[in-house]
């Protein structure tokens, strides 16, 4: 006998399970690799067969929730497929609907709970690495072009706010050494890529150069719409900008390729934020032995 207790879990089960199939079959519709599309197919019918297990014993439909289907159906579009359904898996872990207890609850009302358990842990697992996304392949040039401008920048802007106390100044010197640095980082990814006989070249060039000016743009946007004199304020903001940036990268590195947010997100901050001090150092004392003032 299955109590009321139980049966309030199947039901979030179903709905966990419905709202994944739904999701699936969207993201599926405007994905043009074969066999990306395949693979998605495939999980959106297992996600079928377990609904179908659990209505067995619920003996009722539950309705997906549209907001999460219309929600991860987003993050695909702008994020890319292979984010929104890590994502969308890591969150449904979270929800502890299959922690040990209710696994083993499960296990002792409903026989074929094993056969869903191992589906989830293993089957879903594999063919979710199965995929294949485009822009999982440019990480690397994107990791490169972002980390390079942050670190370099970074470091140029934290210098030249106390050696020209001009956000105006700032903001000058800050657009030409990031464009052309943009332009020089793009242009040594691609003949790096192509000595090395890539012939997606011209891709990671373009993704490399993409990533380091977008982030040239919001580390600059501070001394562009504050103040002149309020370049401290400007710094501040900007470093600020940097750690939200370097979060929100390694969050999205973390679950589209598995591995560690914590190790990267330490690694990228130290190195992107010390640079920086020593540059404000720097800064500080050109400005006082040459005796600059501007």
């Amino acid at each position: 006998m299955i109590d009321s207790n139980l049966i309030a879990t199947l039901k979030q089960l179903q709905i966990a399970e419905i709202t994944e199939r739904l999701t699936y079959l969207k993201i599926a519709k405007y994905i043009k690799n074969d066999v990306n599309r395949t693979t998605l197919l495939k999980i959106a019918d297992e996600e079928k067969k377990h609904y179908d297990i659990w209505k067995k014993y619920t003996e009722v439909d539950m309705p997906a929730s549209r907001f999460r289907v219309f929600y991860y159906s987003c993050m695909a579009k702008f994020f890319g497929f292979t984010f929104a359904i890590k994502l969308m898996e890591k969150m449904l872990n979270s929800k502890n609907l299959y922690e040990s207890k209710i696994q083993q609850l499960l296990l002792d009302k409903v026989p074929e709970a094993l056969s869903v358990f191992n589906d989830e842990v293993e089957h879903e697992k594999k063919l979710i690495d199965l995929l294949d996304e485009e822009r999982l392949q440019y990480v690397g040039s994107m990791v490169l072009g972002l980390n390079d401008a942050l670190v370099e920048f970074t470091g140029s802007l934290a210098g030249y706010t106390f050696a020209m106390q001009s956000n105006k100044l700032i903001s000058l010197a800050g657009l030409i050494t990031g464009i052309s640095a943009t332009l020089s980082m793009a242009a040594s990814e691609f003949l790096s890529s192509r000595s090395e006989g890539d012939k997606s070249s011209l891709k990671a060039a373009t993704y490399t150069g993409i990533a380091y000016l977008i982030t040239v743009v919001l580390l600059i946007l501070p001394y562009l719409l504050l103040p002149e004199k309020a370049y401290g304020l400007a710094l501040g903001i900007m470093l600020i900008l940097v750690i939200l940036i370097i979060a929100g990268f390694n969050y999205y590195i973390s679950i589209a390729k598995d591995l560690s947010f914590k190790k990267q997100f330490i690694e990228m901050a130290g190195i992107s934020l010390s640079v920086a001090a020593i540059s404000f150092i720097i800064g500080l004392l050109v400005k006082k032995f040459l005796g600059i003032d501007i």
